[in-house]
Formats: C-alpha cells, sequence, structure tokens
C-alpha cells in the first residue's frame, strides 16, 4: 500500500527531513505517537525530534569505548535499569546527558512495548564504525524501533519494485534522535508498502554511531 506521508502537526516535528519523506511515513510529536504505526496506512512512524541542548555535542565528543553497548531480552519497564547499567559499565560520564539517555530509553521502550501490545522487549544498544547492515532490506520480524543517538541517522527509500525490493531512486535520511518505528516482514500487509531501509555506508570515514534498537517479544521469545 503506497500512501501520502502524514506531515507533522507540531513545530518541533517539522526538521527538513519531513518535507520530503518516503510515502506511508508518519511523523508525529511523542513518544506515544509512534503508535501510528498501527494505522493500515502507515509503513513507518518517525517522532522527529531533537535532542536537548549540548547533547549531540557531549555524545559526539566521547571516546567510542564509552559509549555502551550490548543486548538482551528485558521488560519493557525496566529497560531504563538496563540502560544505566550499561552506561556505567561502559564508564559513560555521568551527568545531565547521561541521564537524559538513560530516561529516553526507558520512555522509548515503554511507547513501543504499548504500541506493540508486549511486555518484553529485546533491546541492543550498538556501537557501528562500518557498514554493518548497508543493504536495503525490511527486517524480518513484527516491527522494530531504532534511535540513532550518534552519527548518522537511518536512512529510508520506496523501492520501484516492491518485489525485487530493487534500490530507491530518492534517499531520506532520519535525523540523528529521532526514534523511527518500521513494519518488518511478519506484519500483514498485502500489498507491501515498498518502504525499505538500510544502515548508512560509514566505512573509511572515522564515524562511530551508537544506535538504540527495539524488537517486540512475544510469549514464545520471551
Amino acid at each position: 500500500m503506497n500512501v501520502a506521508a502524514t506531515r507533522p502537526t507540531a513545530a518541533a516535528a517539522r526538521p527538513e527531513a519531513a518535507a520530503a519523506a518516503p510515502a506511508g511515513v508518519a511523523f508525529v510529536d511523542e513518544a506515544e505517537g509512534l503508535a501510528a504505526i498501527r494505522d493500515a496506512s502507515c509503513a513507518g512512524a518517525v517522532w522527529a525530534r531533537r535532542a536537548p541542548d549540548g547533547f549531540s555535542d557531549w555524545i559526539d565528543g566521547l571516546d567510542p569505548d564509552l559509549l555502551p553497548s550490548a543486548r538482551g531480552k528485558v521488560s519493557a519497564a525496566r529497560a531504563g535499569e538496563a540502560a544505566a547499567s550499561l552506561c556505567a559499565k561502559a564508564g559513560t560520564p555521568e551527568g545531565p546527558h547521561r541521564d537524559w539517555l538513560v530516561a529516553d530509553i526507558q520512555r522509548l521502550a515503554s511507547a513501543f512495548a504499548a504500541a506493540m501490545g508486549v511486555r518484553r522487549i529485546r533491546l541492543r544498544l550498538d556501537v557501528v564504525s562500518g557498514d554493518a547492515c548497508r543493504k536495503w532490506h525490511v527486517d524480518a520480524l513484527t516491527a522494530r524501533l531504532i534511535c540513532t543517538y550518534r552519527g548518522s541517522g537511518t536512512q529510508l527509500g520506496t523501492s520501484p519494485d516492491v518485489e525485487a525490493r530493487a534500490e530507491p531512486s530518492e534517499i531520506h535520511s532520519v535525523p540523528a534522535a529521532a526514534p523511527l518505528v518500521l513494519r518488518g516482514t511478519d506484519w500483514p500487509e498485502t500489498p507491501p508498502s515498498g518502504l525499505l531501509h538500510r544502515s548508512p555506508p560509514i566505512e573509511g570515514t572515522g564515524e562511530t554511531r551508537l544506535l538504540l534498537v527495539l524488537d517486540p517479544l512475544n510469549a514464545e521469545d520471551a
């Protein structure tokens, strides 16, 4: 299903990325609005916000060894505790920016779990300095939340040939700190929207990304 993008309604949700979004992408103005992914016309939902003042400079300036990195299954209600523990283990400097990061991970986990109707999630914090997941694809699950806290954001595009998943002719980058929820191949959708995504190619640039990835867990997986 190819549908028109839903335009943001709040000033904070009107970065340049919103003006030229792929069809089927909804822009929302709060974490709870990411539940728009459940709407029939929505293939992806973006909370097009900006990080608090000073956060980007702080996290971009950290040594990559101080960035939290791990993956595991957690109760959505305890995602913040898990994030705090990972930050402490990595030696991420304490202060208001770390506190915001931990609180934000908790807020996104709670909103995503509520939207998916689950209590447990798979949480990943990935530190990426190469070309991970650079091919255009749809994830093999129901839905996924991605939020890039450091570095270039996830790239989106609509395939001109849905069945062959041909590369999009136009590429749109989600801004850093803007959470994104995308449907996966396990989401019942006929016909498919054609919305694809990939990690930005950064090999050899010296860039290091930090991204949060959340997946829903059903009773069997939890």
